[in-house]
């Protein structure tokens, strides 16, 4: 650890989620997902852009200078960032209405990887998803409880899968070239005293960083031993999520919510629903845009 934590906006998001760093301009994006909007936060400038939307969102990718791709409640779509008007891709569940997607990132290969969760919570009625540059869409996984944080090794040789409602990290075997899984693993158990594992970033040593959501801090994990090896307290009870971000990839951002709060939570976390940011002594692997 380096640096301090900082409150970088006090948005009071309702669900934030799903930092993305754009390295090529600079720009961290994310969403508040039950407010429906994106953000684009310029570090620079300190300006955070809102686009809103019509369905809830649950992630955002950049895809190129014009255009990224997000999935809504009901599926993938483009996002022109200039009309601010988005473009049905695939509807890959659109039988369940029940459900909504919710996080998802890239691979290094390009692929857009999303799961689903069950909006009441039904556990084993969400899926994970997969985007291919070709624009066709495969379910990876099924009877997924919460469908959340995903990484991949430095190496590219696994992938690592949340499923919150389950409190567990699996590890696949993973092969970049086909998008292809196998051979799951739970890594980590989380404890209730933990609260409950949220979304998930790595770094460039091959540990893992995931949020506690009811659990106020961020943790660092070591996925060979399943060992916690270092913790960063939050100022807000539910810690959605943390992506690495800056020139040199060693800020770690860090998204909160205000959702599922007693009045009494909220006047111990007032701070609740902002954005964070703390400087490292370890860089993150880099956030990859879709090639389709």
């Amino acid at each position: 650890m380096v640096g301090e934590l900082e409150l970088v906006l006090d948005v009071k998001a309702t669900l934030g989620e799903g930092p993305c760093w754009d390295r090529e301009k600079q720009i961290l994006y994310w969403v508040d997902i039950l407010e429906k909007k994106v953000y684009l936060f310029n570090p620079e400038t300190n300006e955070n852009r809102g686009i809103q939307l019509e369905q809830y969102v649950g992630a955002i990718v950049p895809r190129n200078t014009d255009e990224a791709v997000v999935v809504l409640e009901d599926g993938f779509y483009f996002l022109n960032y200039t009309t601010e008007e988005v473009t049905l891709i695939e509807e890959p569940e659109s039988h369940l209405k029940n459900n909504r997607f919710n996080d998802g990132k890239c691979d290094a290969y390009g692929r857009f990887w999303a799961g689903t969760m069950d909006k009441t919570f039904v556990d084993k009625q969400g899926a994970l998803y997969c985007l291919e540059p070709n624009g066709t869409v495969t379910k990876k996984l099924s009877k997924v409880g919460l469908s959340n944080g995903l990484a991949w090794s430095p190496d590219q040789n696994f992938m690592y899968f949340i499923d919150t409602l389950a409190k567990t990290v699996t590890r696949f075997d993973f092969i970049m070239e086909t998008g292809d899984i196998g051979n799951p693993k739970q890594i980590i158990n989380f404890s209730k005293e933990e609260g409950l594992p949220d979304g998930m970033t790595i770094d460039e040593e091959g540990m893992l960083w995931i949020a506690h959501f009811g659990g106020a801090k961020v943790s660092r994990w070591n996925p060979k031993t399943g060992e916690q090896i270092a913790t960063i307290d939050v100022p807000a009870l539910n810690v959605t999520s943390c992506g690495f971000g800056g020139r040199d990839l060693n800020e770690l951002y860090i998204t909160t919510a205000r959702s599922g709060l007693s009045e009494e939570q909220l006047q111990q976390y007032p701070l609740s629903g902002g954005l964070f940011r703390m400087k490292l002594d370890v860089k993150g692997m880099p956030a990859y845009s879709f090639r389709g």
